[in-house]
């Protein structure tokens, strides 16, 4: 449905009251023999108004024509990013799993795999034992652990380990 604003609206009716009565006006001088000048200069006024008037609504069109193309390039990119996100949820989804896999090859226990987990999301240690209502301590503890069943010495090499391949 095509909206206007107001200032189109008074725009094309002022031109719409001007042009009828004008051409009112350019009537009644006819049939009165006014000069001929008179009634070109009112004949001119009244083709520039409907000139204006059809200005205004090519512009409207126009207007409304490209706001019709933005929405609909809009809709289309909304379902191109929702597309994206949950291929990207699936890929996270189904990386998730092959880390399950993988601690599970390390043989971690289920403490373990959590601490793992919250160390490849980048907690520290401290924010760790809080999430995990334990002492900072035994978060330690349990990260030394997943390190020497890994393989691996260090939080850095352990996240690297699992991102190395997306590099």
């Amino acid at each position: 449905m095509w909206r206007f604003r107001s200032q189109e609206v008074f725009f094309v009716v002022l031109l719409i009251i001007i042009t009828l009565l004008t051409t009112s006006d350019l009537i009644s001088d006819y049939l009165e023999g006014t000069e001929a000048w008179h009634l070109s200069i009112e004949a001119l006024v009244v083709l520039m108004s409907v000139g204006g008037i059809a200005y205004l609504l090519q512009a409207f069109i126009k207007r409304q024509r490209e706001l019709d193309a933005i929405k609909a390039q809009l809709a289309q990119t909304k379902d191109d990013l929702s597309e994206a996100r949950q291929q990207i949820s699936a890929a996270g989804q189904a990386y998730s799993q092959v880390i399950q896999k993988q601690f599970e090859t390390w043989q971690l226990t289920p403490s373990e795999k959590e601490v793992a987990s919250l160390l490849l999301k980048g907690l520290s240690f401290d924010e760790i034992a809080n999430v995990r209502n334990t002492k900072e301590k035994t978060v330690r503890q349990q990260a030394t652990a997943i390190y020497r069943k890994s393989g691996l010495s260090s939080r850095h090499e352990f996240a690297a380990w699992f991102f190395e391949d997306f590099l």
